[in-house]
């Protein structure tokens, strides 16, 4: 008999996280293992149309869904994929996903949240130890105004690190690759960037994209042979006035510059993209390599899923992505890790004691020019690592991944038995 399940995750959002929930309960499903529901809830502001009837893993899920929260049983298990500070106890036995947070600590309300759970899964060693490392001091009042600490707050749960599967069915190399919206652009070479575009000043966005064009520019300014540099990015929203705002943004940067300097191009890929053209764009014969400068990621969804198609890579040299790219494949720039500032500050999610990221800007420069001078030597080390994580990183095995885990921590839990008494006579009926 299946154990039955519920699950608490944005299915329906359109967002990373509704992306890696649609893909968790997938996996969840492809187990076989147990009678599933879903409670679809929101991820912030995000569209929730992200589920196609037509499509035959949104429909398993669709068909999971419950048309209201309430359940008629406790169930044995319960997932809960969403923050930390939002997980509740609701089955036998209780499971929060999260993706943790892109920094080297998470709050106490956050570490309360996932000590109230039987099991946390995450998807990183980078997120893994960001909770485990997370302490804070115990303290007593005393009679004479004085505070003692009785000792210390801490993860007190299993955790389990479940890496972001990449789809291998639509990720991975093309042979010939047209684009319409790369088609037109005059270089031959171009960096691709991918990643939201967060509202904090030059250098403190999360993603840290100001800086990585700032660079950019200088590595290539007066240049006789210039790369363009093809950002895919937009703030909170896909409208006119967030591509306007990111416009905006690429300008304020190159305004750093003198008018006189001849800089290269960046030409700005803003709106939603399917999984399939994402792909065709990791493989276009125009775009050479993958950059980014991030302060920080949980796991790099899509980093992953560029090392998929065998685009070789610049990233730095710290957090989730470390999982699977690997030194001699990719170029990794060092840096430091140093406070977040003010700006990134979030309530109980990126707490001010927390720190990030800081590429190295001198090697980065360096990074962009080897890349450029040097691109045929590590389109050959990209091939290596895509044929390494196309083996090691995909849905299937993500999903082997996740029934170990559940092996290991809840499939020998005992299930319900209905107890069947014997049935009686009556009294009357007794010889």
């Amino acid at each position: 008999m299946k154990k039955f399940m519920a699950i608490t995750a944005p299915v329906s959002s359109r967002s990373g996280y509704g992306a890696h929930a649609r893909d968790l309960v997938n996996s969840f499903i492809d187990l076989n293992k147990y009678d599933i529901k879903i409670n679809d809830v929101p991820w912030g502001a995000c569209p929730r149309n992200a589920l196609d009837k037509n499509n035959p893993n949104d429909k398993k899920i669709l068909d999971c869904i419950l048309s209201s929260p309430q359940l008629e049983k406790q169930p044995d298990i319960y997932v809960d994929i969403r923050i930390p500070n939002e997980f509740e106890q609701i089955g036998k036995f209780n499971i929060g996903i999260t993706a943790g947070v892109e920094t080297n600590a998470v709050s106490q309300n956050w570490l309360e949240g996932c000590n109230k759970m039987d099991l946390i899964i995450v998807p990183s060693e980078h997120s893994k130890y960001g909770f485990v490392d997370s302490k804070y001091e115990q303290m007593r009042q005393l009679p004479n105004g004085q505070q003692q600490k009785v000792g210390d707050f801490q993860l007190e749960k299993p955790i389990e690190v479940l890496f972001e599967g990449a789809n291998e069915d639509i990720y991975k190399s093309l042979d010939w690759v047209s684009l319409d919206l790369v088609d037109d652009i005059k270089e031959d070479f171009c960096f691709l960037s991918v990643g939201q575009w967060g509202n904090a000043p030059y250098g403190e966005d999360r993603k840290d994209i100001g800086t990585m064009i700032k660079i950019f520019y200088e590595a290539f300014a007066n240049k006789k042979e210039k790369p363009a540099l093809i950002l895919k990015t937009n703030g909170a929203t896909y409208s006119i006035l967030d591509k306007e705002e990111c416009l905006s943004k690429i300008n304020q940067v190159k305004s750093m510059f003198p008018k006189d300097w001849t800089l290269p191009n960046v030409y700005l890929l803003h709106g939603d993209m399917t999984d399939e053209e994402m792909n065709k764009l990791y493989n276009h014969p125009k775009v050479k390599s993958f950059v980014t400068f991030t302060h920080g990621e949980g796991f790099g969804r899509p980093l992953l899923e560029a090392t998929m198609t065998g685009l070789p890579i610049i990233a730095p040299a710290w957090s989730g992505q470390l999982d699977f790219l690997k030194p001699d494949k990719s170029l990794l720039v060092p840096g430091e890790v140093s406070e977040v500032p003010k700006s990134a500050h979030w309530e109980n999610i990126i707490i001010p004691e927390s720190k990030w990221f800081y590429i190295d800007k001198n090697i980065s420069y360096k990074a962009f020019t080897l890349m450029f001078e040097e691109n045929e030597k590590y389109q050959e080390k990209a091939k290596e690592h895509q044929l390494e994580n196309s083996k090691l990183f995909t849905l299937n095995k993500m999903t082997d991944k996740l029934g170990e885990i559940m092996e290991k921590h809840v499939n020998n839990l005992p299930s319900q038995v209905e107890l069947k008494l014997p049935k009686l006579k009556k009294v009357e009926e007794v010889v």
